[in-house]
């Protein structure tokens, strides 16, 4: 992600290049400016956009694999809503708004990753655990790169590019003249994605699950029977998210969905066919009458989980030198801050080194005190003495992983703009998980802390690099550090709790695992709750410290696949995450890219096709967060505890209680689709309404590109520059 090319006239001139000796960098906001930073209306602003922003980054993580980068759209909406304000709102507020609104994507990012892989090892977490895990990580994060921001914001001032920074700093900076438009145009989308994703997902006005099967006829049987299965989950938030990641990437994601269901499903069912029935890794399967579905989870998915997980190493590998460079600024973070204090400048003034000692220390009690909790009631009765054992070793563990990587994050944020988390998230599990096998620490409690410690180490990274894209914003604006920290504190607990209220809730709705008739066995319900990230770490976590078997073959061949693919200069991961998710969530995608790259390119001027290009953040960050309110509001409405108050809205599906499940004491729903919903009709219903969101897509587009071109006659100059829909590979 470049930088814009043209700078808002309200910065300085050095504003982005290496300062000479004797030069020094003044913000737009002087020090000694007194105007509002921290108030009643930037606070609970900041705090609303943690709470829109995280139901929508962790509903997107997990029902898609992907997160959504919330900053650019926070940003924009402070603009927004500030301007709405009787007083209009100051630029250092819109700032606070972005910082504190900024710790939903990082906590949901930590949380997507891992969280997931204790219910997919069935080790069925509690809320407040998964609220101290991702608040623990987060502050961590925080308290850990804190030290660091002298160095990395104001020592290698225009040494480093920090292209998401420059990117969300020209849009803050310009929004001081620009017009509302922006905004208008991510309220529209917001609400086209709530009503599209209520009608196919709530009301299942339509059936928005596409099969070639149904759709073409006869011909689509004969060839579901020798296993070609294609397969569209036509909703918003997969259309939004196809909208920005862009052409290229979702096209090389969808590549290896293609190669996994339409080449190695087929391949392994004709070749499979003529084999006897055979059992591996526990299981006993007969090819011959498998579906696409069964085989793709049995045999294609671990491969997938392979190519992920070296696709991660690799990625770590690859940024070597940055690695090795920024560890050692872990170190020095031990020394700076000591000696006497000295008052500095409003705009370079950070919380008190030793309160940032203390919630270091706290955090790292506070991660002990919950391993301790986890050894000391698991099912193989450990004693006070050793669960404090684990405890200890549990929490040095994961202490140590987060110093040693957040710098690291920070730095590859900075420098180019990626922040390699998988790559890292693997290395900390599989260390945590052999330490605690060292330790005697296995089962299901070594598990569950191994997992613990790869969610709080995860979200201090996620966080780390977050924090270090504010810290150079506030740096070129004038926002005063102290209070950046204090609030994104505050912003990580409100994003943890209500993270630790969604993931439960998507379990109990949908169930991370459901059962394989076929099999009598749990697997991991890829087409609703995909999770791969969490899926691969799972399956690691249980290898180590299980003795379940492990389909270690296939996962040697997604290694192998992984590596070829670096050596063919494709994207390993999106390629992996294409091999793992379902065709069904990645033909989703691809549709929204493809419009994306049609609205970028209509248009009768240059101006007006980049304009409506530009749109785009703002159209898929508003599709992608009205579709995942409405998705988790879906998701209520199915609890028994709340009456399945979807057996109301459904016309498409009927819901009912399972009798005998009532009569338990239980109830649990079931659901059986009408004739129509499930046929052909309500399948080019869907076909019809699908391509009509596309529509609507670009009539937005060119709508936004009218009133930003407007505003820009108006002012004389262009000055808002949004950055490219194309996110680099590592994610």
């Amino acid at each position: 992600m470049d930088a814009p090319q043209k700078r808002s006239k309200l910065l300085p001139a050095n504003a982005y290049t290496k300062l000479q000796p004797g030069e020094t960098y003044e913000p737009i906001v002087p020090s000694g400016d007194t105007r509002a930073e921290v108030s009643k209306w930037s606070v609970w602003m900041g705090l609303g956009m943690v709470v829109l922003w995280s139901a929508a980054c962790i509903y997107m993580a997990l029902k898609a694999g992907n997160g959504i980068e919330a900053s650019i759209p926070i940003a924009v909406m402070a603009i927004f809503f500030g301007k709405m304000r009787r007083t209009r709102s100051t630029l250092l507020e819109n700032v606070m708004v972005q910082s504190i609104g900024q710790a939903a994507g990082v906590v949901a990012a930590g949380a997507a990753f891992v969280v997931p892989a204790l219910y997919i090892n069935q080790l069925e977490p509690t809320w407040w655990q998964i609220f101290l895990a991702c608040a623990i990580g987060g502050c961590l994060g925080v308290a850990l790169i804190i030290p660091l921001r002298k160095y990395f914001v104001r020592d290698l001032h225009g040494e480093l590019p920090f292209p998401e920074a420059t990117a969300i700093n020209e849009i803050l900076v310009s929004g001081e003249k620009s017009g509302k438009g922006a905004g208008r145009i991510l309220l529209m989308s917001i609400g086209l994605g709530a009503l599209y994703d209520f009608m196919a997902e709530t009301i299942h006005a339509w059936n928005a699950s596409l099969t070639s099967k149904t759709l073409l006829g006869s011909m689509g049987e004969k060839l579901s029977a020798l296993r070609f299965d294609i397969n569209v989950t036509g909703i918003a938030a997969l259309f939004g998210l196809g909208y920005i990641i862009g052409l290229k990437y979702a096209a090389i994601i969808a590549a290896g969905s293609v190669f996994a269901c339409l080449v190695l499903v087929p391949l392994i069912f004709h070749f499979g066919a003529q084999a006897e029935s055979f059992t591996y890794i526990g299981q006993t399967f007969d090819i011959a009458t498998m579906s696409s579905g069964q085989i793709f989870s049995a045999f294609v998915k671990p491969i997938g989980i392979g190519a992920i997980a070296v696709s991660g190493i690799i990625g770590m590998i690859r940024m070597g030198k940055i690695i090795a460079g920024s560890v050692s600024l872990g170190f020095k973070s031990l020394t700076s801050g000591k000696g006497a204090l000295v008052e500095e400048e409003r705009t370079q003034r950070d919380m008190d080194p030793k309160l940032v000692l203390a919630v270091q220390f706290i955090s790292a009690l506070l991660m002990a005190a919950l391993f301790f909790v986890v050894a000391v009631t698991s099912e193989a009765n450990y004693g006070v003495t050793q669960s404090a054992l684990f405890a200890l070793v549990g929490a040095l563990v994961g202490f140590l992983l987060s110093f040693l990587f957040t710098p690291v994050a920070a730095q590859a944020i900075a420098t180019v703009g990626t922040n390699p988390v998988s790559g890292m998230t693997l290395i900390t599990l599989v260390i945590a998980a052999a330490v605690m096998a060292v330790a005697g620490l296995t089962g299901k409690a070594g598990m569950f802390i191994a997992l613990v410690i790869g969610t709080a180490v995860c979200t201090a990274l996620s966080t780390s690099g977050a924090l270090i894209t504010d810290f150079k914003i506030g740096y070129w604006i004038g926002s005063t550090p102290k209070s950046q920290q204090k609030w994104k504190f505050v912003g990580i607990i409100v994003a943890s709790l209500l993270i630790a209220f969604i993931i439960p809730l998507m379990d109990s709705a949908y169930h991370f695992l459901v059962l394989d008739p076929s099999t009598g066995q749990m697997i991991s319900n890829t087409d609703v709750l995909p999770a791969p990230q969490a899926n691969m770490l799972a399956a690691i976590v249980s290898g180590v410290m299980s003795s379940a078997e492990q389909p270690i073959l296939l996962y040697a061949v997604g290694g192998v696949v992984a590596i070829l693919l670096w050596m063919a200069g494709v994207p390993m991961l999106a390629f992996a995450l294409g091999m793992y998710l379902p065709i069904s969530i990645n033909l989703a995608v691809l549709a929204g890219a493809f419009v994306s790259w049609i609205v970028s390119r209509t248009g009768k001027t240059a101006e007006e096709k980049t304009a409506r290009a530009e749109q785009g953040h703002l159209i898929a960050s508003g599709l992608m967060a009205g579709a995942a309110l409405i998705g988790i509001f879906s998701a209520v409405s199915r609890l028994p505890e709340v009456g399945a108050i979807i057996r109301y809205l459904s016309v498409g599906i009927d819901f009912s209680f399972d009798p005998a499940s009532v009569a338990a004491g239980t109830p649990k729903l079931i659901d059986t689709a009408t004739a129509w919903y499930s046929g052909t009709a309500g399948q080019v219903v869907s076909l019809i309404a699908f391509v009509l969101l596309g529509v609507g897509c670009f009539l937005l587009a060119r709508l936004g590109a009218k009133w930003e071109l407007a505003d820009v006659a108006a002012e004389g100059e262009r000055t808002v520059e949004i950055p490219p829909n194309e996110p680099p590979e590592e994610q």
